[in-house]
């Protein structure tokens, strides 16, 4: 099992607080900590949220975010210079920023993307203007430079360097008029998965994250609405079907198994949603086990 150091990230700057930023705490409170013998690495603490839209970005808190990407990105960097393996407790899916930043901060990484929404909104599509639903586009170097830019390191990954594995969203993504996936970035949308099989589909998004001209290791970022709807209603964005839990163990022990990962991100679980606390244990139990799989 690799020596797992777990940092908060309790942010719902690209969202709104319905409840996401107590992810971490229900998680370690189901003992997930205890089950991967891992050590805690520290809280990052986001400033406060304002639920006006920014005029000229067009989006939610962006000065926020772009101060809580490089303080987390601080705090992930610490643990990757101790040599362990961050597992990021968020938060919305927008502190995969601060991850990435920390990745970039030290060279070319690579992303592996579970969400079962591609999160490649403009501005001028995203209803709310909430990063939560931008941050893979904002990732790959567009939308606001406040953003886009970090650091003046933007883009954090590159197109190539990116598999977006498991999303569904095409039709509600295309009704708001998202801009489309750009033609170099890896896509397996849920059919695909389904259609090759979970570990094969796995196989081949470490194939691409790790070949010829690939960077030093990939980031696997993980948003729970990935799963299938019946088995994890306790997000915001609810989407019908989505991976099983024995799917989403298989990909994540597949990408585990091996040295490219360098870290993880658990993001957009909403324990308000799960009242008795049996879908925290069932997601701990989950990410327990995939890296108990690790052979790395």
């Amino acid at each position: 099992m690799r020596n797992v150091a777990i940092v908060e990230a309790p942010s719902v700057l690209g969202l709104r607080p319905t409840g996401v930023e107590e992810l971490p705490d229900a998680l370690l409170g189901a003992g997930l900590a205890e089950g991967l013998g891992a050590v805690h690495a520290g809280r990052v603490e986001p400033p406060p949220y304002d639920p006006e839209r920014d005029p000229d970005t067009g989006v939610l808190n962006p000065g926020g975010i772009a101060a809580y990407s490089a303080a987390l990105a601080d705090t992930v960097g610490g643990v990757l210079d101790d040599g362990r393996f961050p597992l990021v407790l968020g938060g919305d899916c927008s502190v995969l920023l601060g991850n990435l930043l920390a990745l970039r901060r030290r060279g070319r990484h690579g992303l592996l993307f579970l969400d079962g929404h591609t999160d490649f909104y403009q501005p001028s599509a995203e209803p709310a203007g909430e990063v939560a639903s931008m941050e893979l586009a904002l990732a790959t170097g567009r939308g606001p430079r406040v953003l886009a830019d970090l650091e003046g390191r933007g883009p954090l990954v590159r197109d190539e360097d990116v598999v977006a594995l498991g999303f569904r969203d095409a039709e509600e993504s295309a009704g708001y008029g998202m801009q489309p996936l750009p033609s170099a970035l890896h896509a397996l949308e849920l059919d695909t998965v389904r259609a090759l099989g979970a570990g094969e589909a796995a196989r081949r998004a470490v194939g691409l994250l790790t070949g010829d001209g690939a960077g030093a290791g990939y980031w696997i970022h993980l948003d729970v609405d990935v799963l299938d709807d019946a088995a994890m209603p306790a997000v915001d964005y609810r989407l019908p079907d989505g991976l099983t839990w024995q799917e989403l163990e298989t990909v994540l022990r597949t990408a585990l198994s091996g040295g490219g990962a360098v870290g993880l991100t658990v993001a957009i679980f909403n324990p308000r949603l799960d009242p008795d606390g049996a879908i925290a244990r069932r997601l701990g139990d989950c990410l327990v086990r995939a890296f108990d799989k690790d052979t790395a």
